[in-house]
């Protein structure tokens, strides 16, 4: 399954709470990308929180753009990647 990076800007800021509100959100996303056979694998936020960089797995980057749209999510950019491991070459 092709491994993607997401670029999404918040101009109010990002915020999930660490509480209830914020687990039944993030469970609420997971479960919607499972439509799509997309799988959220964690996210990097800016420290202003205005900006996160996530890391999916899915089938395409219109299926990444089909459950961002579900879950109300903006996307700035998609880039498929690949893992380069540092410790690979010791």
């Amino acid at each position: 399954m092709p491994r993607y990076l997401v670029q999404r800007s918040f101009p109010a800021g990002l915020d999930i709470p660490l509480d209830a509100h914020g687990e039944t959100r993030v469970r609420g996303i997971v479960e919607t990308n499972t439509d799509d056979s997309v799988t959220w694998l964690h996210s990097y936020v800016s420290t202003d929180r205005r900006t996160s960089f996530c890391i999916y797995d899915g089938p395409s980057p219109e299926a990444i753009r089909r459950t961002a749209t579900r879950n109300r999510l903006p996307v700035d950019s998609i880039t498929e990647v690949r893992v380069l491991d540092p410790y690979f070459y010791r």
